[in-house]
């Protein structure tokens, strides 16, 4: 979804204070009443659901299945027994004792606080938060439902609460499953889901001990599973998907890592600047990043995060205000893009570090997609200018993308990929996500190109590109480049399955310099039997495009407002990147 001189943070457009870059500050962040209220209205609804469940399994359900054969489950545990699985049950049951879970959780967010260079309240926050929660509704359940404990010879002592749910298993789900997130989420490399998959089984774990120790039936630890779950939903939605909570005014999100002759606070004057989003960029990528650009020279770079409020304008827009001689962006398309809006025609050279799950500027530019790789490679590289596209719209503040546009099939599958699914698959969750939306309507619009008359056309897809490559390699607009001064036009209107057949073929064997006409050029294409062709490429400097229903529209990879109107014109030359020889 948060270094020390004093600074006055400048305004961003609209009249909005920047966040300082400097000082730590105690001040609570901006939107915490906010959110706090929804996460307790939510967690009330938590309560409400986990208690009618209980009511409901103790009441009505008690003689329907599954509850009728959880006897048989209890005993098949207790006959089971051994020595051996007596001693690892003790194990698996005492991590999610409350002791263990408090010491855990203290030790956890301790770290998360003292280890790293930046503090991270937010994700030290979650943890504790979704974890006391779980606990308060524990007690809201204990107190409401009245269930016996299994009828079988427990192994431990019988604690004066319910048996539903089990408190074990949902503490158990809350820390352990709070820390797989920020395992995903912080770590990188191979390592990263081999620690994600081991820390979420581990309530697995305890919710099978507590089974075979007799403590539960086994809708109690599924209650507990239930609630542990629902509990790190509610918190992590709040603080890391809503964006409500902001860092504190008088307060920099991040280090600036400034040399103590230079001091610390905002960019002066030939000051290196490094945007980076904190959700791709953990602190171990910024200290490489770091290295490589004082290995180059750039000593003392000033390092500040995007917010979800602010994902790289304003930033960017205050580098340039300060006089940065260099601006250096870590983050995935919507990071770049974001910034690229600011930097465009200012002249500020941009190296671009690919953080995110498509990067597909990066990738067009022939740039390594390792961060450190590809700052490198730039910083040994020259200045490049480059295109950007300018695009406004029914709802949409004129803005600039960097790589492409679009409405339709595509808006569609941005808008259904899940941010957890990037973080955890990839680029390859694009391609889940496009599996459901395959059926999306069929779209009219009307297209003008540069000063030729307009035409009708339908469309499944239609895509407006600076760059031609996607995630996969694939190419959808082979002609388009970044630096020739114009922007590329495809139409995506396959019809039935041999439609789709032909649109993939030619695509596949990158068959657009021939089909990509001048708006000048564009002509009423007709297959034989009178529909559209399935696929058809065009080039302009200025395309208006009018669509007769309300479309799902993306800039650079993030969904923006629906709407009925784009209208795209390309910049020639106006950002200034630095590329490896033979880049671009």
């Amino acid at each position: 979804m948060p270094t020390a001189a004093p600074h006055r943070p400048a305004d961003l457009p609209g009249g909005r204070p920047a966040a300082a870059r400097t000082g730590r500050s105690f001040a609570l962040p901006r939107g915490t009443g906010r959110t706090a209220a929804r996460i307790a209205a939510l967690t009330v609804c938590q309560g409400a659901l986990m208690v009618g469940l209980g009511l409901l399994i103790t009441g009505p359900a008690r003689g329907l299945w599954p509850m009728t054969v959880e006897d048989d489950v209890n005993e098949g545990f207790e006959h089971a027994r051994t020595g051996a699985l007596t001693t690892l049950s003790l194990f698996g049951s005492e991590a999610g004792n409350t002791l263990t879970v408090i010491a855990v959780t203290v030790l956890a967010c301790a770290g998360l606080l003292l280890i790293p260079r930046l503090p991270m309240w937010r994700q030290a926050a979650f943890l504790s938060v979704a974890v006391s929660l779980q606990a308060l509704v524990f007690l809201v359940i204990t107190e409401s439902v009245d269930r016996q404990r299994p009828d079988v010879h427990r192994l431990d002592a019988s604690p004066p609460t319910s048996s539903y749910t089990s408190g074990h298993t949902g503490a158990a789900t809350a820390l352990y499953g709070g820390l797989a997130v920020l395992a995903l989420s912080r770590l990188r490399g191979p390592w990263r889901r081999i620690v994600g998959a081991l820390l979420l089984l581990v309530p697995v774990a305890v919710a099978v001990a507590r089974l075979y120790r007799g403590m539960h039936h086994p809708t109690d630890v599924v209650g507990g599973l239930v609630n542990g779950s629902l509990s790190l939903m509610i918190v992590g939605r709040a603080l890391f998907t809503d964006g409500s909570v902001t860092a504190p005014a008088g307060a920099s999100p991040t280090p600036s890592f400034a040399s103590a002759e230079d001091g610390p606070g905002a960019p002066g004057p030939g000051r290196t600047v490094v945007i980076f989003n904190p959700t791709v960029t953990g602190e171990a990528d910024r200290e490489a990043l770091r290295r490589v650009l004082e290995r180059h020279g750039h000593r003392a770079p000033v390092f500040t995060e995007t917010t979800a409020e602010d994902p790289g304008t304003g930033q960017a827009a205050d580098a340039v205000r300060d006089g940065a001689r260099l601006v250096v962006v870590c983050g995935g398309d919507g990071t770049l893009r974001a910034a690229a809006d600011a930097l465009a025609g200012s002249g500020v050279p941009l190296a671009v570090v690919p953080c995110g799950t498509g990067n597909l500027l990066a990738r067009n530019l022939g740039l390594p997609l390792s961060p450190t790789g590809a700052l490198d490679a730039a910083l040994s590289g020259t200045p490049h200018r480059l295109d950007l596209g300018r695009i406004e719209g029914d709802g949409l503040t004129a803005t600039h993308f960097a790589a492409m546009a679009g409405a339709g099939l595509d808006a569609e599958i941005m808008e259904h990929t899940d941010d957890r699914a990037k973080s955890v698959l990839g680029w390859p969750a694009y391609v889940l996500a496009g599996i459901g939306t395959l059926r999306t309507p069929r779209m009219r619009l009307t297209v003008r190109l540069d000063d030729a008359p307009a035409v009708r056309r339908t469309a499944r897809m239609v895509l407006i590109g600076n760059v031609g490559t996607v995630q996969g390699g694939t190419t959808l607009l082979p002609a388009a480049r970044p630096d020739d001064g114009r922007l590329d036009l495809l139409l995506l209107d396959p019809r039935g399955v041999s439609g789709w057949i032909r649109a993939l073929a030619t695509l596949v064997r990158g068959g657009g310099r021939p089909s990509r006409p001048s708006a000048e050029e564009t002509v009423v294409a007709r297959d034989d039997d009178g529909s559209g062709v399935p696929v058809e490429f065009f080039t302009f400097r200025r395309a208006e495009l009018t669509f007769d229903s309300t479309q799902s529209r993306e800039l650079d990879g993030d969904p923006v407002a629906p709407g009925r109107r784009l209208t795209a014109e390309v910049r020639p030359g106006a950002l200034t990147v630095l590329l490896p020889a033979g880049g671009a």
